[in-house]
Parts: C-alpha cells; sequence; structure tokens
C-alpha cells in the first residue's frame, strides 16, 4: 500500500495571475470565488486573476490568495487521489485542516485573514525581521541566538542546512555576523514586514486566539502533522492550541516530512501554488517522490 501525504505552501509561493491556472473549471472556480469575495469583502479573485506582483504582496492579499488556490487545487486533486495524512508550511496548515474536513472553508478563510491581518499589526507595533542561514548546523544557530541580548530565534527548521531566524532587527544581523564567522556558507536578510514565528508575534498571538476560539474544529479525516509539535495530531483541543502557538514558535518542517517518511508516507503532492515544498523535501530526503 502506498501512503500519501498532501502538503500545502505557506507564504512567498503567490505568483501573478495565479488564479488562471484554473481556467476550464468553471463552475468549481465560480463558487469559490464568489465565495471567498463576499467573505473578505474585497474582490480577491480579480487580484488573483489580474493582480500585479505589489498587489499580491499586501499581507492580508497574500495569505488568502495562497490558502483559496489550495484548496481549489484540493477539491481537482480529491476527486482521484486520497491522503493517508496531510501537513501544511506555516499559513499551508489551515489548507491541511480544511483539506481534512477539520475546519470548513468559510471559517478557514476567515481564520487566514484575521492572521493575515493580526500579523501586520503586530509587525507595525513590534517591528522586526527574518534571515535565512545556509550551510550550518542548527545547534549552532540556536547557540548563537540563545547568547544574544535582544530578542532572536529560529523561525523555520526548513530542510538540512536552511534555516530561517526571526527577531529584532539589531539582534538577527548580530547573529547573521556571527555565524559568517563561525562558517555559515551564506546568511540571506529576507525582504518580509516582520519577524513572524518569534515572541514579537505575541501580539497577533492574543488577537487570532479570539477569532480561533469562536471556530469550530472537527476531528480530521486524515491525520495531521502540525508546525509546532512535529507530530500527527486529530485532536482538536491539541490542533487549536497548536494553531495558536504556531504564530510563535518555529515551523519545524524538516522534523514534520521526516516523522511522516518514518510513519510510512512514500508519496509527496504539494497541494496550491509554486514548488518551494517540492524543493525543500528533496533536501530533506533525496529518495522521496514528489508530485
Amino acid at each position: 500500500y502506498i501512503m500519501k501525504a498532501f502538503l500545502f505552501p505557506g507564504q512567498g509561493s503567490q505568483f501573478p495571475g495565479m488564479g488562471k491556472v484554473f481556467k476550464g473549471n468553471s463552475t468549481l472556480i465560480e463558487k469559490f470565488f464568489k465565495k471567498a469575495d463576499k467573505i473578505l469583502n474585497f474582490p480577491l479573485s480579480k487580484i488573483m486573476l489580474n493582480g500585479s506582483e505589489e498587489d499580491l504582496k499586501k499581507t492580508n492579499v497574500t495569505q488568502s490568495a495562497i490558502f483559496l488556490h489550495s484548496i481549489i487545487s484540493f477539491k481537482l486533486i480529491e476527486k482521484s487521489i486520497k491522503p493517508d495524512f496531510v501537513a501544511g508550511h506555516s499559513l499551508g496548515e489551515f489548507s491541511a485542516l480544511v483539506a481534512a474536513k477539520s475546519i470548513s472553508f468559510e471559517d478557514g478563510l476567515k481564520l487566514v485573514h484575521h492572521r493575515s491581518i493580526a500579523m501586520q499589526k503586530a509587525c507595525k507595533n513590534n517591528p522586526g525581521t527574518m534571515a535565512a542561514i545556509l550551510g550550518i548546523e542548527a545547534k549552532i544557530i540556536e547557540e548563537l541566538c540563545r547568547n544574544e541580548d535582544g530578542i532572536v530565534v529560529i523561525a523555520n527548521f526548513n530542510c538540512p542546512g536552511q534555516i530561517v531566524i526571526s527577531g529584532d532587527e539589531k539582534s538577527v544581523i548580530s547573529v547573521c555576523e556571527k555565524l559568517k564567522e563561525r562558517g555559515a556558507k551564506r546568511t540571506i536578510l529576507l525582504k518580509v514586514d516582520g519577524a513572524f514565528h518569534s515572541p514579537l508575534m505575541e501580539d497577533a498571538k492574543n488577537d487570532f486566539e479570539l477569532a480561533l476560539n469562536k471556530t469550530k474544529i472537527n476531528t480530521p479525516i486524515y491525520p495531521i502533522y502540525q508546525n509546532s509539535s512535529a507530530k500527527k495530531e486529530i485532536n482538536s483541543i491539541k490542533i487549536r492550541k497548536n494553531l495558536s502557538d504556531q504564530l510563535t514558535s518555529p515551523v519545524k518542517w524538516d522534523q514534520s516530512i521526516k516523522k511522516m517518511i518514518e510513519d510510512g508516507t512514500n508519496e509527496f503532492y504539494e497541494i496550491g501554488p509554486g514548488n518551494v515544498l517540492k524543493g525543500l523535501i528533496r533536501k530533506i530526503n533525496r529518495d522521496s517522490i514528489i508530485y
């Protein structure tokens, strides 16, 4: 038996014209685009079809657009292939939960929208930045972050040799410089609005929890591997807590994929825009089959 995992991408996978790939599946698209525009009260579908890169970059647009693209993609593939497990990278966790019928499409979109606005607000109130660190062990990065005076933490364990740190600008730059001295291949400051997946998102977490607590979460029909725990989850209480923790905790993507493989996953399917996750999985396990 081939065990399949459906994976859903996060922020950064958007591209201009991303809604056009669905042309030819008009009834399904019409239904979801109309629903999304109505829920959000702005023309997300127009931006996904004809918007510029700049239009798509706005956090409240980006996150909703990636989520909508992922769910329509899932609806199209679900007819012929069913997963055994699901997971999503950061924002992608919401797409995964909708695919697993743990959260309704409407609630998922509202949560994603609420989360993006809460994150944007936190970025303004607690400015920060992020940096990608290539070619150095996680424990060295952890040690340098721990010894820094300001706020700086690991935000993403993406794959071996690719880790993202997050925090206040001064501390992030300082850790980057020290990592170069310790032998990191490269450190790249990211063009982001703030310090995601760090303690600087505490305000966003509190704000987001207000919406999350009103949302019905069911037992998923496919187990989900969540970012903050990197473990298989079906308990709706734990799912809710992990969703909230995710805003201030690291995305344990590397650990999640390894755990999925350990639990018997033979094939991965990246569902949604772009192919960022495919690249990461290739680096986590070269033998993995990914579509």
